[in-house]
Protein backbone atom coordinates (compact mmCIF):
# COMPACT_ATOMS: atom_id res chain seq x y z
CA UNK A 1 0.00 0.00 0.00
CA UNK A 2 2.94 2.31 0.68
CA UNK A 3 4.10 1.99 -2.93
CA UNK A 4 0.59 2.87 -4.16
CA UNK A 5 0.53 5.87 -1.84
CA UNK A 6 3.77 7.28 -3.21
CA UNK A 7 3.41 6.29 -6.87
CA UNK A 8 2.89 9.88 -8.04
CA UNK A 9 5.59 11.29 -5.75
CA UNK A 10 8.02 8.64 -7.01
CA UNK A 11 7.19 9.56 -10.59
CA UNK A 12 7.82 13.23 -9.82
CA UNK A 13 11.22 12.44 -8.26
CA UNK A 14 12.16 10.20 -11.19
CA UNK A 15 11.32 12.95 -13.67
CA UNK A 16 13.49 15.48 -11.80
CA UNK A 17 16.42 13.06 -11.57
CA UNK A 18 16.10 12.25 -15.29
CA UNK A 19 16.12 15.95 -16.23
CA UNK A 20 19.12 16.61 -13.98
CA UNK A 21 20.96 13.69 -15.63
CA UNK A 22 20.80 15.61 -18.90
CA UNK A 23 22.69 18.47 -17.28
CA UNK A 24 19.75 20.86 -17.14
CA UNK A 25 20.01 23.81 -14.73
CA UNK A 26 17.65 23.84 -11.76
CA UNK A 27 15.53 26.64 -13.19
CA UNK A 28 14.86 24.63 -16.38
CA UNK A 29 14.01 21.53 -14.35
CA UNK A 30 11.55 23.56 -12.32
CA UNK A 31 9.96 24.93 -15.50
CA UNK A 32 9.66 21.45 -17.04
CA UNK A 33 8.05 20.00 -13.90
CA UNK A 34 5.55 22.89 -13.80
CA UNK A 35 4.57 22.09 -17.39
CA UNK A 36 4.16 18.41 -16.50
CA UNK A 37 2.03 19.37 -13.46
CA UNK A 38 -0.14 21.58 -15.68
CA UNK A 39 -0.64 18.77 -18.20
CA UNK A 40 -1.47 16.33 -15.38
CA UNK A 41 -4.07 18.74 -13.97
CA UNK A 42 -5.61 19.22 -17.43
CA UNK A 43 -5.78 15.45 -17.96
CA UNK A 44 -7.39 15.03 -14.52
CA UNK A 45 -9.96 17.72 -15.32
CA UNK A 46 -10.83 16.42 -18.81
CA UNK A 47 -11.05 12.80 -17.65
CA UNK A 48 -13.43 13.79 -14.84
CA UNK A 49 -15.52 16.04 -17.10
CA UNK A 50 -16.03 13.28 -19.69
CA UNK A 51 -17.04 10.79 -17.00
CA UNK A 52 -19.28 13.27 -15.18
CA UNK A 53 -21.37 13.92 -18.30
CA UNK A 54 -22.12 10.18 -18.38
CA UNK A 55 -22.58 9.97 -14.61
CA UNK A 56 -25.05 12.88 -14.54
CA UNK A 57 -27.20 11.21 -17.18
CA UNK A 58 -27.21 7.96 -15.24
CA UNK A 59 -28.02 9.69 -11.94
CA UNK A 60 -30.79 11.71 -13.62
CA UNK A 61 -32.20 8.51 -15.11
CA UNK A 62 -32.15 6.79 -11.73
CA UNK A 63 -33.86 9.75 -10.05
CA UNK A 64 -36.56 9.79 -12.75
CA UNK A 65 -37.04 5.98 -12.88
CA UNK A 66 -35.60 5.52 -16.36
CA UNK A 67 -32.47 3.89 -17.78
CA UNK A 68 -30.45 6.83 -19.02
CA UNK A 69 -27.79 6.16 -21.72
CA UNK A 70 -27.87 2.45 -22.62
CA UNK A 71 -27.33 2.11 -26.39
CA UNK A 72 -23.78 3.16 -27.27
CA UNK A 73 -21.35 0.72 -25.69
CA UNK A 74 -21.83 -1.37 -22.52
CA UNK A 75 -24.27 0.51 -20.30
CA UNK A 76 -24.08 3.50 -22.65
CA UNK A 77 -20.50 4.24 -21.57
CA UNK A 78 -19.50 5.49 -25.06
CA UNK A 79 -22.41 7.94 -25.35
CA UNK A 80 -20.05 10.81 -24.47
CA UNK A 81 -17.72 9.80 -27.30
CA UNK A 82 -20.65 9.84 -29.73
CA UNK A 83 -21.72 13.27 -28.45
CA UNK A 84 -18.19 14.64 -28.81
CA UNK A 85 -17.98 13.42 -32.41
CA UNK A 86 -21.37 14.95 -33.13
CA UNK A 87 -20.32 18.33 -31.69
CA UNK A 88 -17.03 18.27 -33.60
CA UNK A 89 -18.96 17.71 -36.80
CA UNK A 90 -21.37 20.60 -36.27
CA UNK A 91 -20.84 23.85 -38.14
CA UNK A 92 -19.30 26.68 -36.12
CA UNK A 93 -21.84 29.45 -36.74
CA UNK A 94 -21.07 33.04 -35.71
CA UNK A 95 -23.88 35.61 -36.03
CA UNK A 96 -23.23 38.27 -38.68
CA UNK A 97 -23.69 41.14 -36.19
CA UNK A 98 -21.61 39.56 -33.40
CA UNK A 99 -18.25 40.82 -32.19
CA UNK A 100 -16.36 37.93 -33.75
CA UNK A 101 -13.18 38.30 -31.68
CA UNK A 102 -14.90 38.38 -28.31
CA UNK A 103 -17.39 35.73 -29.42
CA UNK A 104 -14.54 33.30 -30.11
CA UNK A 105 -12.54 34.32 -27.06
CA UNK A 106 -15.36 33.88 -24.51
CA UNK A 107 -15.71 30.13 -25.08
CA UNK A 108 -11.96 29.69 -24.45
CA UNK A 109 -11.68 32.05 -21.48
CA UNK A 110 -14.46 30.26 -19.60
CA UNK A 111 -12.22 27.19 -19.26
CA UNK A 112 -9.08 28.96 -17.99
CA UNK A 113 -10.27 29.77 -14.42
CA UNK A 114 -11.83 26.31 -14.16
CA UNK A 115 -8.43 24.65 -14.65
CA UNK A 116 -6.35 27.21 -12.72
CA UNK A 117 -8.31 26.45 -9.54
CA UNK A 118 -6.72 23.00 -9.22
CA UNK A 119 -3.26 24.52 -8.73
CA UNK A 120 -3.85 24.96 -4.98
CA UNK A 121 -5.90 21.80 -4.34
CA UNK A 122 -4.04 19.08 -2.33
CA UNK A 123 -4.86 15.84 -4.20
CA UNK A 124 -3.06 13.73 -1.60
CA UNK A 125 -0.23 13.75 0.90
CA UNK A 126 2.37 16.19 -0.51
CA UNK A 127 0.49 16.18 -3.83
CA UNK A 128 -0.17 19.83 -4.59
CA UNK A 129 1.07 21.91 -7.52
CA UNK A 130 1.55 25.15 -5.54
CA UNK A 131 1.04 25.20 -1.76
CA UNK A 132 0.47 28.96 -1.55
CA UNK A 133 0.20 30.65 1.84
CA UNK A 134 -2.93 32.37 0.45
CA UNK A 135 -4.24 29.29 -1.33
CA UNK A 136 -7.88 29.72 -0.30
CA UNK A 137 -7.84 33.41 -1.26
CA UNK A 138 -6.33 32.44 -4.63
CA UNK A 139 -9.15 29.94 -5.20
CA UNK A 140 -11.91 32.48 -4.49
CA UNK A 141 -10.20 35.24 -6.53
CA UNK A 142 -9.55 33.11 -9.62
CA UNK A 143 -12.98 31.48 -9.45
CA UNK A 144 -14.71 34.86 -9.47
CA UNK A 145 -13.16 35.78 -12.84
CA UNK A 146 -15.46 33.31 -14.63
CA UNK A 147 -18.15 36.01 -14.63
CA UNK A 148 -16.10 37.96 -17.21
CA UNK A 149 -16.27 35.14 -19.78
CA UNK A 150 -20.00 34.62 -19.17
CA UNK A 151 -20.76 38.32 -19.67
CA UNK A 152 -18.44 38.44 -22.68
CA UNK A 153 -20.25 35.50 -24.30
CA UNK A 154 -23.68 37.08 -23.86
CA UNK A 155 -22.68 40.60 -24.89
CA UNK A 156 -20.56 39.66 -27.93
CA UNK A 157 -23.42 37.70 -29.57
CA UNK A 158 -25.36 40.97 -30.06
CA UNK A 159 -28.58 39.17 -29.10
CA UNK A 160 -30.97 40.58 -26.50
CA UNK A 161 -31.74 37.13 -25.07
CA UNK A 162 -28.03 36.33 -24.75
CA UNK A 163 -27.38 39.67 -23.06
CA UNK A 164 -30.28 39.24 -20.63
CA UNK A 165 -29.14 35.73 -19.85
CA UNK A 166 -25.56 36.79 -19.23
CA UNK A 167 -26.61 39.71 -17.01
CA UNK A 168 -28.81 37.38 -14.99
CA UNK A 169 -26.00 34.84 -14.70
CA UNK A 170 -23.45 37.45 -13.59
CA UNK A 171 -25.88 38.92 -11.03
CA UNK A 172 -26.49 35.45 -9.63
CA UNK A 173 -22.81 34.47 -9.51
CA UNK A 174 -21.68 37.72 -7.86
CA UNK A 175 -24.55 37.63 -5.33
CA UNK A 176 -23.73 34.09 -4.20
CA UNK A 177 -19.96 34.64 -4.10
CA UNK A 178 -20.45 36.86 -1.04
CA UNK A 179 -22.16 34.33 1.30
CA UNK A 180 -19.86 31.63 -0.10
CA UNK A 181 -16.77 33.62 0.91
CA UNK A 182 -18.20 34.46 4.34
CA UNK A 183 -19.07 30.80 4.94
CA UNK A 184 -15.35 29.97 4.65
CA UNK A 185 -14.27 32.47 7.31
CA UNK A 186 -15.24 30.08 10.11
CA UNK A 187 -12.93 27.42 8.66
CA UNK A 188 -10.11 29.96 8.33
CA UNK A 189 -10.58 31.02 11.97
CA UNK A 190 -10.42 27.41 13.18
CA UNK A 191 -7.40 26.49 11.06
CA UNK A 192 -5.63 29.82 11.55
CA UNK A 193 -4.36 29.75 7.97
CA UNK A 194 -5.26 30.28 4.32
CA UNK A 195 -2.84 27.55 3.22
CA UNK A 196 -4.72 24.50 1.96
CA UNK A 197 -2.26 21.95 3.38
CA UNK A 198 -2.51 23.51 6.85
CA UNK A 199 -6.33 23.51 6.70
CA UNK A 200 -6.23 19.78 5.91
CA UNK A 201 -3.71 19.14 8.72
CA UNK A 202 -5.95 21.03 11.20
CA UNK A 203 -8.67 18.39 10.58
CA UNK A 204 -6.47 15.51 11.71
CA UNK A 205 -8.66 14.72 14.73
CA UNK A 206 -12.03 16.15 13.71
CA UNK A 207 -13.43 17.25 10.35
CA UNK A 208 -14.58 20.85 10.19
CA UNK A 209 -18.00 19.79 8.88
CA UNK A 210 -18.71 18.72 12.49
CA UNK A 211 -17.60 22.07 13.92
CA UNK A 212 -19.01 24.16 11.08
CA UNK A 213 -22.25 22.51 9.87
CA UNK A 214 -23.94 25.86 9.18
CA UNK A 215 -20.92 27.01 7.15
CA UNK A 216 -20.98 23.79 5.11
CA UNK A 217 -24.71 24.06 4.33
CA UNK A 218 -24.26 27.73 3.37
CA UNK A 219 -21.28 26.83 1.18
CA UNK A 220 -23.18 24.00 -0.48
CA UNK A 221 -26.20 26.17 -1.35
CA UNK A 222 -24.05 29.11 -2.51
CA UNK A 223 -21.79 26.84 -4.58
CA UNK A 224 -24.83 25.26 -6.27
CA UNK A 225 -26.02 28.74 -7.30
CA UNK A 226 -22.49 29.78 -8.27
CA UNK A 227 -22.29 26.78 -10.62
CA UNK A 228 -25.68 27.67 -12.16
CA UNK A 229 -26.92 24.17 -11.38
CA UNK A 230 -30.48 23.19 -10.51
CA UNK A 231 -32.53 24.31 -8.72
CA UNK A 232 -30.61 27.58 -9.32
CA UNK A 233 -30.08 27.19 -13.09
CA UNK A 234 -31.99 30.39 -13.91
CA UNK A 235 -29.47 31.70 -16.49
CA UNK A 236 -30.46 28.88 -18.84
CA UNK A 237 -34.13 28.52 -17.90
CA UNK A 238 -35.36 27.15 -21.22
CA UNK A 239 -39.00 28.03 -20.58
CA UNK A 240 -38.24 31.76 -20.39
CA UNK A 241 -34.79 32.70 -21.69
CA UNK A 242 -33.73 29.76 -23.89
CA UNK A 243 -30.04 28.92 -23.25
CA UNK A 244 -29.08 32.18 -21.58
CA UNK A 245 -25.64 33.55 -22.53
CA UNK A 246 -24.96 30.61 -24.86
CA UNK A 247 -27.99 30.83 -27.14
CA UNK A 248 -25.97 31.86 -30.23
CA UNK A 249 -23.20 29.31 -29.72
CA UNK A 250 -23.02 26.01 -31.61
CA UNK A 251 -20.76 22.98 -31.93
CA UNK A 252 -17.69 22.76 -29.71
CA UNK A 253 -17.90 26.40 -28.62
CA UNK A 254 -21.28 25.59 -27.09
CA UNK A 255 -19.86 22.44 -25.49
CA UNK A 256 -16.93 24.31 -23.91
CA UNK A 257 -19.28 26.34 -21.71
CA UNK A 258 -20.86 23.20 -20.31
CA UNK A 259 -17.56 21.37 -19.99
CA UNK A 260 -16.37 24.33 -17.90
CA UNK A 261 -19.45 23.90 -15.72
CA UNK A 262 -18.44 20.30 -14.97
CA UNK A 263 -14.82 21.32 -14.39
CA UNK A 264 -16.06 23.89 -11.87
CA UNK A 265 -18.23 21.21 -10.29
CA UNK A 266 -15.12 19.11 -9.66
CA UNK A 267 -13.15 22.08 -8.29
CA UNK A 268 -15.96 23.23 -5.96
CA UNK A 269 -16.39 19.66 -4.70
CA UNK A 270 -12.62 19.37 -4.18
CA UNK A 271 -12.64 22.60 -2.17
CA UNK A 272 -15.53 21.33 -0.01
CA UNK A 273 -13.61 18.11 0.67
CA UNK A 274 -10.45 20.07 1.53
CA UNK A 275 -12.17 22.51 3.89
CA UNK A 276 -14.86 20.39 5.54
CA UNK A 277 -14.15 16.66 5.10
CA UNK A 278 -10.49 16.37 6.04
CA UNK A 279 -9.11 16.54 2.51
CA UNK A 280 -7.08 13.48 1.59
CA UNK A 281 -7.00 12.07 5.14
CA UNK A 282 -8.44 8.61 5.79
CA UNK A 283 -7.47 5.12 6.98
CA UNK A 284 -6.01 2.19 4.98
CA UNK A 285 -6.44 3.52 1.44
CA UNK A 286 -3.90 5.79 -0.34
CA UNK A 287 -4.46 9.48 0.37
CA UNK A 288 -5.17 10.39 -3.28
CA UNK A 289 -7.79 7.63 -3.49
CA UNK A 290 -9.53 8.95 -0.36
CA UNK A 291 -9.56 12.37 -1.96
CA UNK A 292 -11.21 11.07 -5.15
CA UNK A 293 -13.82 9.10 -3.17
CA UNK A 294 -14.78 12.16 -1.12
CA UNK A 295 -14.89 14.41 -4.19
CA UNK A 296 -17.26 12.06 -5.99
CA UNK A 297 -19.44 11.86 -2.89
CA UNK A 298 -19.78 15.65 -3.01
CA UNK A 299 -20.45 15.57 -6.76
CA UNK A 300 -23.23 13.04 -6.17
CA UNK A 301 -24.78 15.40 -3.59
CA UNK A 302 -24.80 18.22 -6.15
CA UNK A 303 -26.43 15.93 -8.72
CA UNK A 304 -28.93 14.64 -6.17
CA UNK A 305 -30.07 18.16 -5.36
CA UNK A 306 -30.27 19.16 -9.04
CA UNK A 307 -32.56 16.29 -10.00
CA UNK A 308 -34.71 16.47 -6.86
CA UNK A 309 -35.83 20.09 -6.51
CA UNK A 310 -37.68 22.21 -9.11
CA UNK A 311 -36.22 25.45 -10.49
CA UNK A 312 -37.08 28.46 -8.30
CA UNK A 313 -38.10 31.97 -9.31
CA UNK A 314 -35.42 34.59 -9.88
CA UNK A 315 -36.71 36.91 -7.12
CA UNK A 316 -36.65 34.02 -4.65
CA UNK A 317 -33.14 33.16 -5.84
CA UNK A 318 -31.76 36.63 -5.14
CA UNK A 319 -33.71 36.97 -1.90
CA UNK A 320 -32.23 33.72 -0.61
CA UNK A 321 -28.71 35.07 -1.12
CA UNK A 322 -29.14 38.56 0.34
CA UNK A 323 -31.86 38.04 2.96
CA UNK A 324 -30.96 34.61 4.32
CA UNK A 325 -27.54 33.16 3.40
CA UNK A 326 -25.55 36.36 3.94
CA UNK A 327 -26.98 37.06 7.44
CA UNK A 328 -26.61 33.38 8.41
CA UNK A 329 -22.97 33.32 7.30
CA UNK A 330 -22.23 36.53 9.24
CA UNK A 331 -23.88 35.11 12.38
CA UNK A 332 -21.81 31.93 11.95
CA UNK A 333 -18.61 34.01 11.83
CA UNK A 334 -19.64 35.84 15.02
CA UNK A 335 -20.55 32.61 16.85
CA UNK A 336 -17.32 30.92 15.74
CA UNK A 337 -15.16 33.83 16.90
CA UNK A 338 -17.00 34.01 20.23
CA UNK A 339 -16.62 30.26 20.79
CA UNK A 340 -12.88 30.36 19.99
CA UNK A 341 -12.32 33.17 22.50
CA UNK A 342 -14.39 31.38 25.16
CA UNK A 343 -12.46 28.13 24.75
CA UNK A 344 -9.16 30.03 24.84
CA UNK A 345 -10.25 31.74 28.06
CA UNK A 346 -11.11 28.34 29.52
CA UNK A 347 -7.63 27.07 28.64
CA UNK A 348 -8.77 24.58 25.96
Amino acid sequence: MASVETVFLSGDQWLKNWLFSWGMPESWVFLCTVVVYAVAVLLFVFANVIFLVYLERKVAGYMQQRLGPNRVGPGGIFQCVADALKLLGKEDIIPASADRGLFRLASLLIFIPATMLFVVIPFGREMIVADLNVGLLYFIAVGSTATIAVLMGGWSANNKYSLLGSMRAVAQMISYEIPLAFSLLGVIMLAGSLRMSEIVAAQKDLWFVVLQPVAFITYFIAATAELNRGPFDLPEGEQEIIAGPFVEYSGMRYALFFLAEYANLVSVSALAVTLFFGGWQGPWLPSWLWFVIKVYFMIFLFMWVKWTFPRIRVDHLMGLAWKFLLPVSLVNVFVTGTAIKLFQAMGW
